[in-house]
């Protein structure tokens, strides 16, 4: 998984109006949930903010990281849990982040590649990538880039599941049944099987 560092100040001030302000100053509000636990169990957070230009590579991009997390100069390593963004003007509104240690698994979403020309494509049949990533549970450092699935042998009509899915200690969090990609019959298919007869 590639890193990436980003540079937080913490804050003190909370609520709706407080945000709105930050916001204003084209800061993000964020929260750090951390390995800590309160009297309940629940984890601690840290309050802090970010300018918008820190997090736009880690936001706007189809890979995954893990963050080298700056807060008033004391770094934790940290993956993006959670993001906000307006409804209309799509910019972030909050982020929460979640820090990792070595040997504690976490679940991210891993995107996930196809490789290969299917047999039934060659076949005149259409190739559909139904899901686009998959969670994956695993140490961070164990945790790929991407998931690339080879589709050489997949024929018209077959699929590819998630729980056809097997990478050395990584454990997938999604339905063994849900669908990954299938290829699709087409006229043109059709035509093809019928000439064939």
């Amino acid at each position: 998984m590639k890193s990436i560092d980003i540079k937080g100040t913490a804050r003190t001030g909370f609520g709706k109006k407080n945000a709105n302000l930050l916001r204003k100053e084209n800061l993000i509000p964020c929260n750090l949930y951390g390995v800590e636990r309160d009297e309940n169990g629940l984890p601690v957070a840290t309050a802090f903010s970010v300018q918008t230009e820190e997090v736009r590579n880690l936001v706007y991009s189809p890979d995954i990281y893990v963050v080298n997390l700056t807060i008033d100069g004391k770094t934790v390593l940290a993956v993006m849990r959670e993001i906000q963004f307006h409804v209309v003007k799509d910019n972030i509104l909050h982020i929460d982040f979640y820090q990792v240690t070595e040997d504690k698994p976490i679940v991210m979403d891993v995107p996930l590649k196809l490789k290969g020309l299917a047999v039934g494509v060659k076949a005149g049949g259409k190739l559909q990538q139904i899901m686009r990533r998959v969670k994956v549970k695993a140490l961070y450092n164990l945790i790929p880039e991407k998931i690339e699935v080879d589709v050489t042998n997949l024929e018209i009509g077959k699929a590819i599941k998630v729980g056809d899915l097997s990478y050395e200690g990584l454990e997938f969090t999604n339905s063994k049944e849900a669908v990954l990609c299938t290829v699709a019959a087409t006229r043109s298919a059709a035509k093809n099987a019928n000439a064939a007869e």
